[in-house]
């Protein structure tokens, strides 16, 4: 069955990671999608690829989702591509780990910035369009450390637990127009990061996991895909853990 059928989702960061498995899992759902990243390469392209081979409306855009203009000009574009916005993903993100005695001014500004103020920009862009349809689904991709915390994060804990608070007052504002607001919290997802560590260091993780295993990215999207669809109609201004367990 899919559940996204004819609707239109908007994906910010998508060229790789979790952003990639949910725009994948979108289309598989009957999706059309319009995805992001700062710039177009050979990652945006082969996204592009794939979800054109799979028979779904697609189109890359180039765009900063850390910058409000950028934003609202990436937004009325997507619309007179598509026709509408149905579903928003702000998934964009990045990290700048360090100890906060060694944490520079600049190291703590750029992740606030990436990550949080582009869930302002983006949710800012989309309302007038969910508004005037009375209708729509933002998803807000925070991490089990926005939960937490972690040492040597402090930045990037920063951003995603105020991307929680940010979840629950849209909720609470737009929830009489039918527009639902919900936040992921990932945990330990396999990634190109994750990967890079030793087999003893994740294997330490896991550990601590009542799963006993790693996420994945189809995790987290197929969690996204329940939140942008009408199965959770009824669901808004909370946050889904998807840890194994390992915030419980």
């Amino acid at each position: 069955m899919k559940l996204l059928e004819n609707k239109t989702a908007l994906i910010t960061g998508a060229s790789r990671g979790i952003g990639k498995h949910i725009a994948v899992t979108f289309a598989e759902h009957g999706a059309n999608i319009a995805f992001t990243d700062l710039k177009e390469d050979a990652h945006s392209q082969e996204v592009l690829t794939t979800l054109q081979n799979m028979g779904c409306k697609a189109n890359f855009y180039a765009s900063d989702a850390a910058s409000f203009e950028d934003s609202q000009k990436m937004a009325q574009q997507v619309v007179s591509d598509f026709g509408t916005i149905d579903i928003l993903v702000n998934n964009a993100g990045i990290t700048r780990d360090n100890l906060l005695l060694r944490m520079t001014a600049e190291e703590f500004d750029l992740v606030m910035t990436v990550n949080l103020k582009s869930v302002f920009n983006l949710t800012k862009a989309v309302m007038p369009i969910m508004l005037a349809k009375r209708q729509g689904s933002i998803i807000n991709i925070s991490s089990i450390v926005g939960l937490q915390g972690n040492a040597g994060q402090a930045n990037y804990a920063a951003s995603k637990s105020g991307m929680l608070g940010f979840t629950k007052s849209v909720a609470r504002e737009l929830g009489s127009r039918n527009i639902r607001c919900n936040a992921i919290a990932p945990g330990y997802i396999e990634t190109e990061m994750t990967h890079a560590l030793s087999d003893d260091v994740r294997q330490g993780w896991i550990k601590t996991i009542p799963l006993r295993r790693s996420g994945t990215g189809k995790d987290v999207a197929q969690t996204a895909v329940y939140l942008a669809c009408e199965l959770s109609s009824y669901i808004t201004g909370q946050c889904i853990s998807c840890d194994g367990g390992m915030h419980t």
